[in-house]
């Protein structure tokens, strides 16, 4: 078995890959690179093997120890990125040359180890530069522009990592690196409209337009898709009549509605479903976010949304949605529904 085989060569394999970082010019060399994280990125590596082998759940737990241990170690995510690409490498070329009996399946595996690694080392880069970001921002509240400008970075490095990691040609597009990679590109997005949003809320300016809900649910659909996958989540969008529409602000809306989604996604079980319902009356038009979440204790639904209110601009979140809404001449309510919690934003409909 490869893993059998890495175990029995590991000494060579870990002699290839310090000579491959030792010739290594970008990124810089780490010293501990060579005594410590070659070792430490092979023994990690082989025991998800082990695991994705067996298709036993420890594979993930491993991928994510991959993630957080290195850089906890001072390793940057570009050196951890490309020592687990070393150690792959070694292990590949070695098996070849000994003409050593790898499977198909074998094969995939060790792939499957290298995508999944890699993946949960931009995640956790990603995540280590959130809570950076959130304890600065609760000390420096003032600086709200530096504390964007530090979460698009952050946000557009793992982007830009995944990215050059999907182009070696080593790892499919349709792996977990790339549904980070989206992750990151939808972050980005969210960010950005959530900043323009923040601005007309500010002034409390809407620039009304007649926007048809149908039109704007597909569009609002691509990019939820990519990040529900993400997060290993099921996200249905329902169809309404094409000849619906409101009168609103596009830009509001969309970060409205792509705020109580993203609340959904973060508070909603893996492998379970958000829906996102959308219909009309004579006079109204509601759109309604559902997750499973667990529900709420339902003396907290009104205080909910009262307290995010009375918050105010928080940036992101509820604080968003409470304001835009008003904004927009609506209404946001909360209840449970079913296995979790439902928002529902209440929209004047335009009638021609």
């Amino acid at each position: 078995m490869l893993s059998e085989f890495v175990r029995d060569h590991r000494e060579e394999i870990i002699a290839r890959c310090r000579a491959r970082v030792a010739g290594r010019v970008v990124p810089g060399l780490n010293p501990l690179e060579l005594e410590h994280g070659i070792p430490l990125f092979l023994r990690e590596l082989e025991e998800a093997l082990a695991c994705e082998l067996r298709q036993r759940s420890g594979a993930v737990t491993a991928a994510v120890a991959h993630g957080e241990d290195p850089m906890r170690s001072g390793f940057t995510i570009a050196q951890v990125v490309h020592n687990y690409g070393d150690v792959c490498q070694a292990i590949t070329e070695l098996a070849i040359e000994r003409n050593a009996s790898i499977t198909t399946g074998e094969s995939r595996a060790l792939n499957n180890c290298l995508d999944n690694a890699i993946a949960e080392a931009v995640t956790a880069y990603a995540r280590r530069h959130e809570l950076e970001v959130a304890a600065e921002a609760a000390h420096h509240a003032s600086q709200h522009l530096g504390r964007i400008a530090q979460e698009l970075r952050g946000m557009l490095a793992g982007a830009i990592v995944a990215f050059h990691v999907l182009r070696t040609g080593t790892i499919a597009i349709q792996g977990t690196t790339g549904d980070v990679l989206g992750h990151s590109l939808v972050g980005l997005r969210d960010r950005l409209n959530r900043s323009l949003t923040e601005v007309r809320l500010t002034t409390g300016i809407a620039q009304l337009e007649t926007i048809a809900v149908a039109a704007f649910l597909e569009e609002l659909e691509v990019s939820a898709i990519v990040d529900a996958r993400a997060r290993k989540l099921r996200l249905t969008v329902t169809p309404i009549d094409p000849e619906v529409t409101v009168d609103s602000d596009r830009s509001i809306l969309s970060s409205i509605i792509a705020n109580l989604l993203e609340n959904a996604f973060d508070h909603t079980r893996p492998h379970s479903h958000v829906r996102l319902h959308t219909r009309a009356t004579p006079d109204r038009v509601l759109f309604e976010i559902e997750d499973q979440c667990g529900g709420i204790a339902p003396d907290r639904c009104d205080q909910l949304l009262e307290h995010h209110a009375e918050q105010g601009s928080d940036g992101t979140g509820l604080g968003l949605c409470v304001r835009g809404v008003k904004l927009l001449r609506g209404t946001i309510r909360v209840c449970n529904r079913n296995h979790g919690c439902m928002f529902t934003v209440d929209l004047p409909r335009m009638l021609d």
